[in-house]
């Protein structure tokens, strides 16, 4: 039987790296993101990609991807909930309302969005189930400085990750959370030149090749229903995390 996917935020960084590995290893694969041009690349060479573009904080967006997806498979048995932005930074009085709630938009309602929407796909398909892997972060367990908006939402994905996971045990539907530090991707690219720390210092922090990660979400993702990777964190060995501040 076929593998089908969905994975959000494809059209660069993680998303894309990790939206190309589930098709080399035979997958199809939903590539959702805002801007069609990425997607389009990240789908280049593959008959299994869709590429469907998707503002993640919509619900009728997001109930489009997943149609689309049901569609041309007819089953979805692996969402990888990807999409997200880093937001606004400063300190909690410095951080604008409007900017706070775009933050939790896409990162934690995009979530919540995507999951819904799989979820429901999941329940009611034939055979029974499937797998939600929500990208956390290391900022899921400890921040950067000025990041109130982004550390937030991650530590909320946290108690998103449990929830599915509770919840879906009724419909073999198992739930993990992969918390990444320092993958080598556009979004971090500062972070090797300089990230500000605890202390107020700025210094260069070290990364790992982003391809580790895809290798990671290949592995939650190739287990079956009955085992479940609950949380992976991944990060480079020598970065500031383990007593970070």
């Amino acid at each position: 039987m076929q593998r089908t996917a969905v994975v959000t935020g494809a059209g660069s960084g993680l998303g894309r790296v990790i939206g190309r590995a589930l098709l080399e290893d035979g997958w199809a694969v939903a590539l959702a993101g805002r801007r069609p041009e990425p997607l389009a690349e990240t789908a280049e060479g593959f008959a299994d990609a869709l590429a469907v573009p998707t503002d993640v904080a919509d619900e009728e967006s997001v109930a489009a991807l997943f149609r689309a997806a049901v569609g041309a498979w007819g089953r979805v048995d692996l969402l990888v909930n990807n999409a997200g932005t880093f937001g606004p930074t400063g300190t909690p009085d410095e951080i604008e309302v409007a900017a706070w709630r775009a933050a939790v938009d896409t990162n934690l309602t995009g979530s919540f969005l995507c999951a819904r929407a799989a979820f429901a796909v999941m329940r009611e398909q034939d055979p029974q189930g499937g797998r939600i892997v929500n990208n956390g972060s290391i900022s899921a367990h400890v921040p950067r400085p000025g990041s109130a908006a982004y550390t937030a939402t991650k530590h909320a994905i946290t108690g998103l990750t449990r929830s599915i996971s509770l919840d879906g045990r009724a419909y073999n539907i198992a739930c993990g959370q992969i918390d990444i530090g320092n993958a080598a991707t556009d979004m971090t690219a500062g972070i090797a030149t300089g990230a500000r720390q605890a202390d107020g210092s700025v210094r260069p922090e070290p990364t790992f090749d982003a391809g580790h990660v895809a290798d990671a979400v290949r592995y939650m993702a190739n287990l079956p229903l009955d085992a479940n990777v609950q949380f992976l964190t991944l990060t480079a060995t020598t970065m500031p995390f383990i007593g970070r501040g």
